[in-house]
């Protein structure tokens, strides 16, 4: 990580994704983070807007599982940011009713007074939020801006409204988001293949932390040395110290919930379905509360419920700051074997080698999502819940786990925050 300021990052303060994608990055802007809807100095009109608009999303995500009358509302929003099918390869560069009234916003005032602030300093503008690159554009941003876009695949949201003209460059996870925005009127020398921004502390310079705790994840994950014996050789390119340890601990299971808190019922559902085998030693399971305090409770109540031991059978994850459970979360993933959660920006986390077990997507961005982690082989869909204690087990023994793990690390992009790192150095 570096001291000196070389961007100015700017993000959402909405659920996880937007901050949780900029996080990685704070090493190049010494560590200031600044949100769209929530920094120091904001306007109070812009303020109010935001969070209204916040408030309304988080209740229509939970409102969802409500039956008929919550999915109808939930399909409705969906389809006003929904990503057309991706082929045949088409002209989709005409804007959306969703972009023309973020638009007239921006022409009344929305972002003018961060822009001007920020703009004084002429550094790269780096922008996790397609509403920030819209703001620093409309208003005359005197610096370089930058788009990193947070979903494998992307709706027309994330090219400017006359995209043939902009002048902001996008910093994509992959080639289809490359030949979405290309259909959306961007021009290709505009978007650069870095993949996703994962956290160093993850990494390491030379991948060496990843291969560390992938070579343990493997030994973990393949039970029976199933997966390890059709693998050999590949295995011994890459990770060779797998092939001869075996599994040291409890298989870790890590369950994150969104960031309105939806589907913290399915952690609770984990943690209650597999007790016996966590009391008996084989799992340990780390539930994500993230910043929500309701969904901290609601853990602790399930875990109390099901006889274990908070701190030893099940781990709660929960910080009121979002840069510390962030923090905490990727310190947990290095001893994860398994990521449990939609299909959301932690589907790059695959990159780092975890096998993802995908429970039910939330919006059209995640079916792409899901798409993406099944077609790469890291992704898996769960089963019914109410058996998990059958077919986990037999997934671990079947080695499919541990094959999961290592073709995310095949496939998946791991090398995104260092790549960032490379086209601003060579900008400034």
């Amino acid at each position: 990580m570096m001291n000196k300021k070389m961007i100015n990052l700017v993000s959402a303060d909405m659920g996880y994704g937007h901050q949780r994608a900029a996080y990685p990055l704070l090493g190049l802007s010494a560590g200031e983070m600044i949100t769209v809807n929530n920094y120091n100095g904001i306007p109070e009109w812009e303020k109010n807007y935001w969070i209204n608009n916040l408030k309304s999303y988080e209740k229509i995500s939970r409102f969802k599982k409500v039956p008929i009358v919550g999915k109808g509302i939930f399909a409705t929003m969906d389809y006003l940011q929904r990503i057309k099918p991706f082929y045949p390869f088409r002209d989709l560069s005409k804007p959306t009713l969703q972009q023309k009234y973020f638009y007239k916003l921006i022409r009344k005032g929305l972002g003018k007074d961060l822009i001007e602030k920020l703009g004084k300093s002429k550094l790269p503008l780096i922008t996790t939020f397609f509403v920030g690159m819209y703001m620093a554009e409309e208003h005359n941003y005197l610096g370089d801006i930058y788009a990193v876009v947070c979903d494998a695949d992307i709706s027309r949201a994330w090219a400017p409204l006359n995209a043939k003209k902009s002048r902001v460059k996008f910093l994509v996870p992959n080639t289809q988001v490359k030949a979405r925005l290309i259909m959306y009127g961007v021009k290709e020398s505009s978007i650069l293949i870095t993949g996703f921004p994962l956290p160093v502390e993850n990494i390491g310079e030379k991948n060496e932390i990843l291969k560390k705790d992938l070579t343990n994840r493997i030994s973990n994950l393949d039970v029976d040395y199933v997966y390890r014996e059709k693998e050999k050789a590949l295995l011994k390119k890459i990770i060779p110290d797998a092939l001869e340890n075996r599994k040291k601990r409890p298989i870790s299971i890590t369950f994150a919930v969104g960031g309105a808190g939806a589907q913290k019922e399915i952690g609770g559902e984990i943690v209650k379905r597999l007790a016996s085998h966590i009391a008996r030693g084989e799992f340990i399971v780390n539930l994500i509360a993230g910043v929500r305090s309701e969904v901290k409770k609601y853990f602790e109540t399930v875990v109390k419920e099901s006889n274990l031991e908070l701190g030893k059978d099940v781990n709660i994850i929960y910080h009121k700051d979002k840069i510390e459970y962030f923090k905490l979360f990727n310190k947990v993933l290095r001893q994860t074997d398994i990521l449990w959660t939609k299909p959301s920006e932690l589907s790059f986390y695959s990159g780092l080698g975890l096998p993802i077990i995908m429970s039910e997507t939330v919006g059209s961005q995640e079916d792409f999502n899901r798409a993406w982690l099944i077609a790469n082989g890291a992704g898996i869909d769960s089963k019914d819940l109410r058996h998990v204690d059958e077919w986990l087990p037999d997934m671990l023994k079947s080695g499919r786990l541990a094959r999961a793990a290592m073709d995310g690390y095949l496939n998946a992009e791991n090398r995104g925050y260092y790549n960032i790192e490379k086209v601003i150095k060579n900008k400034i």
